[in-house]
């Protein structure tokens, strides 16, 4: 078989970014990011579902819950769309360096508070450290919601890390 014009056929650019490891990296930074937005949000609306202890011990004043649950859940959100602005086209409406510093710094925040969870769990169990008595039924027995919640630090802090890392000399 000849090629006939012997020029290359490139794909096209939608498809090639969305290949692109920034791209992806993003969309995990999203997708974690709602898996910490959407149980706040229905915790607000008083719902227990998957709430870390025991519900009744949750905020029942609605200033509280609003402060407690739905902030924490809008600024997950806000989270959401800022790691979309690190790889979608309308993020180039902001300054390339309003997005990487927040991202490099939330990056950093967001692991580490993951690993002090983790070396915490660690250190607990090889009785290096002993927890306040207050604290020691609750230490000595990690809830499967601890794994969770910070699972989903480590892979928004790692991703959005590699979202910027990724974009950093690209625009979206």
């Amino acid at each position: 078989m000849a090629e006939s014009s012997g020029a290359s056929v490139e794909a096209p650019s939608n498809a090639r970014r969305l290949a692109s490891p920034a791209v992806w990296a993003g969309y995990v930074a999203c997708a974690a990011a709602l898996a910490y937005a959407l149980p706040h949000l229905w915790w607000g609306l008083g719902i227990p579902l998957a709430f870390p202890g025991d519900f009744s011990d949750a905020p029942t004043q609605p200033w509280m819950r609003v402060l407690a649950f739905w902030s924490m859940g809008a600024f997950s959100i806000f989270g959401a769309l800022f790691a979309l602005a690190l790889v979608r086209p309308w993020g180039r409406i902001f300054p390339r360096w309003m997005l990487l510093v927040p991202a490099w710094v939330a990056s950093v925040v967001l692991t580490a508070w993951e690993l002090g969870y983790f070396y915490l769990q660690y250190f607990l169990a090889v009785g290096w450290v002993v927890p306040a008595p207050a604290f020691a039924a609750q230490d000595a027995h990690p809830a499967v919601w601890g794994f969770y919640w910070y699972g989903v630090f480590l892979v928004w802090g790692l991703s959005l890390g590699a979202a910027a890392w990724w974009s950093r000399r690209i625009r979206p």
